[in-house]
C-alpha cells in the first residue's frame, strides 16, 4: 500500500515501513535508540521487529505492564526515570510498539523527556493503527478519568505492520472495528456499509479498509488538528463510552476493551440523534442491530446511570460545566456541540438495554 503523506509526517505500511524506517535511522544522527514495549508487545511483536532493524546503534528496551490501569503517570515517572538512567538525551529516539496505552504513553513521554525528543510510534493493534496511534494524540489517564493529562503533536512517522494483528485475539479484533464503524458513521456512509457486511469480506480485503479508516481520520484531523470544530466529531459515541469504560475500570468482572465501551455509546447516542436532530428510526435501528451482533450487550443496570452520567462531567470537550455530545444528522454527516436532558440520557440506556 502507497504511503500516506500527513502535513507532518508519513504513514508506512507493512514492509515499507521497515524499508523506511531503516533509510531514517542511516539518514539520521541519533545516539541511541529505545523501544517502548508493554508486557504482551515484548513477547509477541518485539522479536518480530527488531529483526527488521538495520541499524548499529545501542537499543535499549523499556517494558512496562501491559493494560489500561498503566495508563498513568505513575509508569510514566519510571519509564523517564529509566531513560535518563541508561544515558537518554535530547538525540535519542524512541520507537513504540504496542496498542493505545504504548503509543498514547509513549508519544507523551517522548513529548516531555528533556522537552522532547523524537519518537515514532508502531501500532501492534487494531485500535491502535486506525486510532491510537494517529492525529498526535499523547497522555495518560487521571485515575479512572480517561485521557485527561496529554499533549497534542505528532510522531515522526508511523509504521503499520498488519501482521501484528495475529497476535491479537478476536475480541481485541472487535474492539479496534468499533473505531473504523465510528468513521464510517461520522464521514463515509459507503465505508460504513462495507464495514456491516463482515461476512462477506475476505481477511485480505482487512488491509485495505485499515488504509482507508486511516485516510479518513487523516483527512479529518488535518483539517482540525487541535480539535476546535471537526475533529470533535471523531468522539462521536465517546462522551458515554468513555464514561462507561472509567465506571468498570476498575472492576475485573466487568472492565470493558474501549471499542466495547464505545460500540454501547454510539447506540446510545444515535438514540440521543434520532431525539434531538431527527436522525432516522431506520438508522437508529440499524446500527443497534449491526452493532449488537459484532458485540453483544454490556450488562448496565439502573443504579449504574447516576454514577456513569457523573463522569461524562469530565469529557474535554464540555465547555463551562455543559456536557456536549457528538450527534449524527445522518450516517456520514456528524454535528458537534450537542447537549440531551439527564432524562433524555437515561431513556438512551433504556433503548440500549431493550
Amino acid at each position: 500500500m502507497k504511503a500516506i503523506q500527513t502535513q507532518d509526517y508519513s504513514i508506512f505500511f507493512n514492509q515499507q515501513s521497515y524499508l523506511a524506517l531503516n533509510d531514517y535511522l542511516k539518514s539520521t544522527n541519533f545516539s541511541n535508540l529505545f523501544v517502548l514495549v508493554d508486557s504482551n508487545t515484548s513477547d509477541l511483536c518485539l522479536p518480530h521487529f527488531l529483526a527488521q532493524v538495520e541499524t548499529s546503534l545501542t537499543i535499549e528496551i523499556i517494558e512496562i505492564e501491559a493494560g489500561e490501569t498503566h495508563k498513568t503517570i505513575e509508569t510514566c515517572l519510571g519509564v523517564w526515570q529509566t531513560l535518563s538512567d541508561l544515558g537518554a538525551d535530547r538525540k535519542t529516539l524512541l520507537i513504540n510498539l504496542g496498542g493505545g496505552v504504548v503509543t498514547d504513553l509513549g508519544g507523551f513521554v517522548g513529548c516531555t523527556y528533556q522537552r522532547g525528543i523524537t519518537f515514532i510510534n508502531v501500532p501492534t493493534t487494531l485500535l491502535s493503527m486506525v486510532d491510537a496511534s494517529i492525529g498526535g494524540k499523547n497522555g495518560v489517564d487521571l485515575g479512572v478519568i480517561k485521557n485527561q493529562i496529554g499533549i497534542i503533536k505528532t510522531a515522526k512517522m508511523v509504521l503499520i505492520d498488519t501482521s501484528f494483528l495475529n497476535t491479537l485475539s478476536s475480541r481485541e479484533m472487535r474492539s479496534g472495528l468499533a473505531e473504523m464503524l465510528k468513521h464510517g458513521l461520522i464521514y463515509d456512509t459507503p465505508y460504513y456499509n462495507k464495514l456491516t457486511q463482515l461476512k462477506a469480506l475476505k481477511i485480505e480485503d482487512l488491509d485495505q479498509l485499515i488504509y482507508e479508516s486511516v485516510i479518513i481520520k487523516k483527512d479529518i484531523v488535518e483539517q482540525d488538528p487541535t480539535e476546535q470544530h471537526l475533529r470533535k466529531t471523531l468522539n462521536f459515541g465517546h462522551t458515554l463510552g468513555h464514561a462507561i469504560e472509567s465506571y468498570y475500570l476498575n472492576d475485573k468482572n466487568k472492565a470493558l476493551l474501549h471499542g466495547e465501551a464505545i460500540a454501547a455509546g454510539m447506540i446510545m447516542e444515535a438514540y440521543l440523534s434520532s431525539e434531538l436532530l431527527n436522525f432516522t428510526k431506520e438508522d437508529l435501528n440499524k446500527i443497534k442491530a449491526n452493532t449488537i451482533n459484532l458485540y453483544g450487550k454490556v450488562d448496565i443496570i439502573e443504579a449504574d446511570y447516576a454514577p456513569i452520567i457523573d463522569l461524562m462531567k469530565f469529557d474535554k470537550k464540555n465547555e463551562k460545566g455543559i456536557i456536549n455530545f457528538v450527534l449524527l444528522e445522518a450516517i456520514g454527516k456528524a454535528k458537534t456541540n450537542c447537549q440531551a436532558t439527564n432524562n433524555l440520557i437515561i431513556n438512551s440506556f433504556k433503548f440500549y438495554s431493550a
